[in-house]
């Protein structure tokens, strides 16, 4: 692949110089015909090269100063049915997780305010759950939560498992900015990591997701003993779907006591960054999540994830079943590294599937915010 002519025909212009660009006023254009001999003509390229280009993709399509923060709280622990075998959560292993019922409404509240107060704007809420059904009070209270969240100005996300398109319209109009729900790994070597769940049915979920005019997270988990081809099979299959999702996490397997998956070593720096940077060639204007298993990295080891393009992080007490690293290491590091928190909505993409939605204020802010960078 020519990459020059890739950073020609893939990214928007802009009257500023690189250096000083912040967020364009357009959405980044995508395409949804990549084949895998491409993506991995792009990940097999040289470490330092490939970081250098995806930088260069980063800074035309997003203010390489800001980091989205967000805080994730886990509703309701354990218990689950599925049999994913990273995960602590499933009822079929003996793990240090132990199941708990569906939290209160305010003590959630209470969390989303402390999140705010430390600067996440995004708060995600995850419950342990194959899918909703038979869960109708449950999932009455997660869309109160979803409201009184939102109405405190911030982004909102939830990852409770497969979703009907009625639910997903639902929590689209109790105001839900996002929803995960992850792919994991390529369809070849999904049934060697979960089996009670199809790649379909993920898919399924997704399409629901997007039809319901709500922003799709989806990514996945390196570390799962998949290979190179596998990771690049992941990002083709993000990558060509009708919409790009509005965010990729990227995550590195934290093996767990008592899972079939404990044994695993840990994921090398470098493939991490190969993917990150592929992931942000390949998706110029998603945002790319540094997500589980941050905590093991240096402060310098993060710093070449953002180079590469990521621009996203969980931060505050933990994530879901594993740590996460604290707000007040977090605002640190970025003092030291010259980054900042990005404000809530700004990115373009949910801006602009939020607009019919968002208050004055919000709107204002992301409109003066774009016309900055024009």
């Amino acid at each position: 692949m020519n990459f020059s002519g890739f950073l020609r025909l893939s990214t928007p212009r802009f009257s500023r110089s690189l250096a000083t660009v912040t967020i364009s006023p357009r959405l980044a254009p995508q395409r949804h015909d990549w084949t895998r001999q491409e993506i991995q003509k792009i990940y097999d390229s040289p470490l330092l090269d490939l970081v250098f280009r995806a930088s260069s993709i980063h800074r035309q399509n997003h203010d390489p100063s800001k980091i989205q923060l967000c805080t994730l709280m886990n509703i309701k622990t354990g218990g689950c049915s599925e049999d994913c075998s990273y995960c602590s959560q499933s009822s079929r292993y003996s793990t240090p997780t132990k199941a708990s019922r569906l939290l209160d409404i305010e003590p959630v509240i209470e969390a989303a305010r402390k999140a705010k107060e430390n600067g996440s704007t995004r708060f995600c809420m995850g419950a342990a759950w194959r899918d909703l059904a038979g869960r109708k009070r449950g999932f009455e209270r997660i869309l109160q939560m979803v409201r009184e969240v939102r109405g405190m100005g911030m982004e909102v996300c939830t990852t409770l498992g497969m979703l009907s398109p009625e639910q997903a319209k639902q929590l689209k109009e109790a105001g839900l900015t996002a929803y995960n729900h992850n792919l994991d790994t390529s369809r070849e070597f999904y049934p060697q990591v979960i089996t009670t769940r199809s790649y379909d049915e993920r898919l399924g979920t997704i399409s629901a997701v997007r039809d319901a005019g709500i922003s799709v997270c989806s990514g996945g988990i390196l570390g799962l003993g998949e290979s190179d081809a596998d990771r690049i099979g992941l990002i083709q299959e993000v990558a060509n779907m009708p919409e790009h999702p509005e965010s990729f996490p990227v995550n590195a397997l934290v093996p767990i006591p008592g899972t079939p998956l404990e044994g695993n070593e840990r994921v090398a720096h470098h493939t991490l960054l190969r993917t990150i940077a592929t992931a942000r060639m390949v998706l110029p204007g998603t945002i790319i999540r540094l997500a589980a298993g941050r905590n093991t990295l240096s402060e310098s080891e993060q710093a070449m994830c953002f180079m590469a393009g990521a621009n996203a992080v969980f931060t505050g007490e933990q994530m879901l079943t594993t740590p996460c690293s604290p707000w007040d290491e977090d605002k640190a590091m970025m003092g030291r590294w010259g980054l900042e928190g990005m404000q809530s909505f700004e990115q373009a993409s949910v801006a602009k599937k939020e607009g019919a939605a968002l208050g004055p204020q919000t709107t204002r802010t992301v409109s003066e915010s774009q016309a900055e960078s024009s």
